[in-house]
């Protein structure tokens, strides 16, 4: 029940393999695009063919990319029609199964049957001659039930162990398995994961993993991910299952003695009143504030288990979002304690001895800036209104330069008027917000997990 020609399309790495497996049972063809596989395939013996003659033979193996496959079988089934006295046997080695199951049953003609083949193994884990403890998995499409156990006796005869089952059910055993696998092996790669002087036998396992992972092309490897309906909640579940072990390697708190809390602002900062209103809840219960001055940098050291607790600006009643703060939070992890607003009133400040008419700038808080605009238009509509980067967004990080002189005279900031006591500023102006009632909401932040 055999065919007596096997043509192999497609000669790369696996494809070599394949051939040479074959070649003992079978006449073994090859068919390929790239002119320098044929001239391999010639060198190691083996006939190769026109895309004519590979579509005349009995059974025709697919050893192409995952994502080749369906464009290559559309382009061969145009070309079937009378180049064969009876129609051929498709089948595939691809590492995934629904997808060439879908693929064979749109694309060949009814009269075409199908064998869906993974080879548990490659040519970095098998060769031709020494196949016995290695495993191999079948599934049919319109193949006689005689024809089938051909096939699978042509395998086990040669050391294979064959499994049978659908490719549904393949494809959700080899997210969890193969899928992980290559996951994980390319995650320590881009890790940056090297061999060291101190590695254990469970670490050298791990470098095995990687090395072998890697030596497959990246479109195998995004293949495999894309092209299995079960890798993608099996990479949600993995990332699930690396957080909670992340999250119970971090402790509630720090110090037992005192809670940490890292906020947006500086010392004298709008933060810096929410913070302790908040705490004020809780008088009894000690605290020590880090001041970090930006979201991103709060919620890093929440991540990193270097402050117990976080506070940040969200959003403002005449403002809206604070950008910032978006941003942030869409690239970090944590669990919101409690939303919370505070009255808010800016002030305008200049470094002692500075002369208001000399003043040219106003560096500030986007936020700030945001509150106060219609203000400021109106009367202070020849200075220039910006921002700083990193640090210097928060304004009160501006105020403390200013009061150090780091930052020249002609530099004005705004904001809360406890910056202008703690770091010796003069306030010009008060009251600079649009909205007499204006509020801005802030974010008690934890981390992630149960606590």
């Amino acid at each position: 029940m055999l065919p007596a020609t096997a043509a192999i399309i497609g000669y790369g790495r696996f494809g070599r393999l394949w051939a040479a497996i074959l070649a003992s049972d079978l006449d073994v063809l090859v068919h390929d695009v790239d002119p320098a596989a044929l001239a391999m395939a010639r060198t190691d013996g083996v006939h190769t063919v026109g895309l004519d003659d590979a579509l005349s033979a009995g059974a025709i193996f697919y050893c192409v990319p995952i994502s080749s496959l369906e464009p290559t079988v559309m382009e061969h089934a145009t070309r079937l029609t009378g180049l064969a006295a009876s129609a051929p046997l498709f089948a595939d080695v691809l590492s995934v199964k629904v997808l060439p199951r879908r693929v064979f049953e749109h694309h060949l003609p009814p009269s075409c049957s199908a064998l869906l083949t993974h080879p548990l193994f490659g040519p970095d884990s098998a060769d031709a001659s020494h196949l016995t403890g290695h495993r191999i998995v079948l599934d049919s499409l319109r193949m006689e039930a005689d024809a089938f156990a051909a096939w699978k006796d042509l395998f086990e005869r040669k050391g294979l162990t064959t499994l049978v089952m659908s490719s549904d059910e393949h494809d959700r055993l080899a997210a969890v398995s193969q899928g992980v696998t290559h996951f994980v092996g390319r995650t320590l790669e881009r890790f940056g994961f090297v061999p060291t002087q101190v590695d254990t036998l469970g670490t050298r396992k791990l470098h095995e993993i990687a090395d072998q992972v890697c030596n497959d092309t990246w479109q195998l490897f995004t293949d495999l991910e894309a092209q299995n309906p079960h890798t993608a909640a099996m990479r949600v579940h993995l990332s699930e299952a690396q957080n909670a072990v992340f999250d119970a390697l971090l402790p509630d708190r720090i110090v037992t003695d005192r809670l940490v809390i890292g906020i947006q602002g500086g010392a004298g900062s709008f933060n810096d009143q929410a913070a302790r209103h908040y705490l004020s809840r809780t008088p009894d219960e000690p605290y020590e504030l880090a001041y970090l001055h930006t979201t991103e940098n709060v919620l890093r050291a929440l991540e990193a288990g270097d402050v117990d607790r976080g506070l940040f600006a969200i959003h403002s009643s005449h403002g809206g979002v604070v950008t910032e703060s978006i941003q942030a939070m869409a690239e970090r992890r944590f669990a919101i304690v409690e939303e919370f607003e505070i009255r808010i009133a800016h002030a305008l400040m200049v470094a002692p001895g500075a002369d208001i008419d000399k003043v040219d700038t106003i560096m500030t808080h986007p936020q700030v800036l945001s509150q106060c605009r219609v203000t400021l238009e109106r009367e202070y509509p020849h200075l220039r209104l910006t921002s700083g980067e990193g640090e210097l967004i928060d304004h009160a990080k501006v105020a403390e330069l200013l009061g150090r002189g780091d930052l020249p005279p002609t530099t004005a900031t705004m904001g809360s008027s406890v910056l202008a006591d703690l770091h010796g500023l003069r306030i010009v102006a008060r009251d600079l917000q649009d909205l007499r009632e204006n509020f801005t909401s802030f974010l008690w932040v934890r981390r992630p997990g149960p606590r």
